[in-house]
Order: C-alpha cells, then sequence, then structure tokens
C-alpha cells in the first residue's frame, strides 16, 4: 500500500501528480491494458495525517485524509511517501523541524523504517528523512537549491544533488518540486513493475528523466555571500580561459583555502566546479537561443579541446550538447496502439 503522508505545507501539486499516477495504473491493471508484477494492494492508496486532522496545502487549501497514520499492520512492501512543504529556504527549513507535528512525524518515521517500511520523500520533506536518521550513510537526493544546507545538516548522507531521484533500497528521494512525479513513478516501478511504469508515463505524457542537474549551474543564483558573488563576476569576465584556484583567491581578495571555504559553505562544492558550473550555464544559453556551432561554444566557456567540454556538460547536465540544444520533442515519442490509446483514455475518466 502507499500511503501519502501530508502535513501543514504539503504541495498541492506534487501531491495531486503522485495520486493521479497510481491511480491511473490501477485503472490501467483493471482494463487489462498492462499486466501488474505486484500484488493488487500494492497500489493501494490512502492520503493520512499524523492526527487524522485535515491540514492545509502550501496554498492555503484543505487537505483532507483518509485517516491517522497508523503503523500497526504496517511491514514491509508498503510505503509512506511525503511531498515537498514549501520551505524553500534554510531559515524556513529550520522553522519546519522544530514543528511539533513535524518533531512526531520524524519520530514516527524512524519507528516505520524499523518495521521495514520504504519512505520515500521530495524536495524539502527529505529533510524529514535526514532527521529521522534514516538516510544515515545511504545516498539521497533533495531540491537542487537546498542541497547546501542538506549537506552541512546531514554529513553522514550521501548527498547526489544532480539525480532526479535516487533509491537507496528502503529510502527512496527526489529532487524538487515536480520531481515528486518521477518520485511516483520510481515508486510505481517497484509497485506495479517496469513495464507498467512506462506505460503509465506515456498516457500521462509525463517526460521520464534521471536528472537535475542542468538545474545546478544556476545554484549560485541563490547565494547572498559577497565571496562567491565576486568569484562569479571574476568567472563571467574571464569566461574563455580556464582559471587556476590561485588566480580566482588573488581576484576575491580571499586566500585559496579561505575562498575554498567560503563556497564550500555557501554551494557545497568547490571554486573550480563552481567556474564550470558558471560555464555550463553560459553553454547552455548559447545552445538554446544561437546556431554557434558546439566546438566553438566550448572555447567560448574556456574549453580548447571540444572533447573535455563535451565530458564536463555531460557529468554537469546530464545529456550532451547536442541534446541541449534540441531539447524534447514530442513527435518523437513512440505512440502506443490506437485501441490501447483510447482504452487508457476511457481507463482516465
Amino acid at each position: 500500500m502507499l500511503i501519502h503522508l501530508v502535513l501543514d505545507g504539503t504541495a498541492d501539486g506534487p501531491l495531486g501528480v503522485a495520486l493521479d499516477v497510481f491511480a491511473a495504473a490501477a485503472r490501467v491493471v483493471a482494463a487489462g491494458l498492462a499486466p501488474s508484477s505486484g500484488p493488487a494492494a500494492a497500489l493501494r492508496q490512502r492520503v493520512v495525517s499524523h492526527d487524522g486532522a485535515p491540514v492545509r496545502s502550501s496554498g492555503g487549501r484543505p487537505i483532507l485524509v483518509d485517516g491517522a497514520l497508523s503503523l500497526r499492520g504496517l511491514g514491509r512492501g508498503d510505503i509512506i511517501v511525503l511531498a515537498g512543504l514549501g520551505a524553500t529556504t534554510e531559515p524556513r527549513i529550520d522553522a519546519l523541524l522544530r514543528r511539533a507535528d513535524v518533531v512526531r512525524v520524524v519520530e514516527l518515521l524512524g519507528r516505520a523504517a524499523a518495521r521495514g517500511v520504504t519512505l520515500a520523500a521530495s524536495c524539502s520533506a527529505t529533510f524529514l528523512l535526514g532527521a529521522a536518521g534514516v538516510l544515515d550513510g545511504r545516498a539521497a537526493t533533495t531540491a537542487w537549491w537546498l542541497a547546501a544546507g542538506f549537506a552541512r545538516r546531514f554529513p553522514r548522507v550521501r548527498l547526489a544533488s544532480g539525480r532526479m531521484v535516487v533509491d537507496a533500497g528502503s529510502c527512496v528521494t527526489a529532487g524538487a518540486a515536480l520531481a515528486h512525479a518521477d518520485l511516483a513513478l520510481a515508486l510505481l516501478v517497484r509497485c506495479g513493475g517496469p513495464s507498467l511504469a512506462h506505460l503509465v508515463t506515456r498516457y500521462l505524457v509525463l517526460d521520464e528523466r534521471d536528472s537535475q542537474a542542468r538545474y545546478l549551474v544556476l545554484e549560485h543564483l541563490r547565494s547572498d555571500d559577497a565571496t562567491v558573488r565576486a568569484l562569479e563576476r571574476y568567472v563571467q569576465r574571464n569566461l574563455a580561459r580556464q582559471l587556476t584556484l590561485q588566480q580566482m583567491a588573488r581576484a576575491t581578495a580571499t586566500s585559496p583555502r579561505t575562498l575554498a571555504r567560503r563556497v564550500a559553505a555557501a554551494l557545497a562544492t568547490t571554486p573550480q566546479r563552481f567556474a564550470q558550473r558558471i560555464r555550463m550555464a553560459r553553454a547552455v544559453q548559447l545552445l538554446e537561443t544561437t546556431d554557434v556551432a558546439v566546438d566553438e561554444i566550448a572555447a567560448r566557456v574556456g574549453y580548447a579541446d571540444p572533447a573535455a567540454f563535451r565530458r564536463v556538460f555531460r557529468r554537469e547536465l546530464g545529456c550532451s550538447p547536442r541534446a541541449q540544444r534540441r531539447g524534447p520533442r514530442p513527435a518523437e515519442r513512440v505512440s502506443p496502439p490506437a485501441r490501447a490509446g483510447r482504452a487508457a483514455a476511457r481507463a482516465r475518466g
């Protein structure tokens, strides 16, 4: 069973998308369009709060629930999933984790994990899993703009901030906001198998993505650290040449060690990697707004070797420069058979 655990501040959209993914899967299976590799109960879902009372969404709308979270009868094969909670900054995360209802939920999550229940969360809700200690020693992801704060708060978690979804066995985490759709699909793979998940993806016209790395290149825009801003300006003025750590330190009136510490504190990365992200952000802009050849773009952002540029681009963005320029092409998607498409439409209601 999939249990959507909601609290005050739960995001409307991600919750609704996850409900739709599993509802569509159940209807597709019931219509005979695809088999499920798991038991029928695996596709059942409930919406609960910690005490059974309705909550208010991040948009201020009431969310009605089916009851209170009860761990009685839950165990392996059951999943508790939390959507993002509208906490977009570190101060808001701090306030969120001090709330009495959140403290109670964190305690319940720890107990659920001990029973073998799979825990899943996206965006800011990943901080609740971190606070419960269930991510210690595991890989996880979170919203790209919260990655630095997550890394500082939970140093024992192996943060993979470029990933859209990280499946660490008994814990599954996803990135920003509507990455909750990707989380729901990953959970559907567990509950119903990859074929069912792929079919639901096609019928709901959801993109299949595995990376949020392309958004990380903008992470520095959230920093108000004067040194980071100075470094950004210096790199922007010198995009066409590679810069050493010593040069960046001199430009920001710091020592290499101080610069590394300030960038790590603000962005959980190194000055060199930060400079690469700025270069990749410029490369993305050129790819999406001009017809300049990829090799020329590589030179403009400081890479004399186009092959090296392509390697760094793929590592940072999760795709090739050519794919970034082309973007998604819906017409290239393989359409399901007409009969199945009509039946799926009826199943969706």
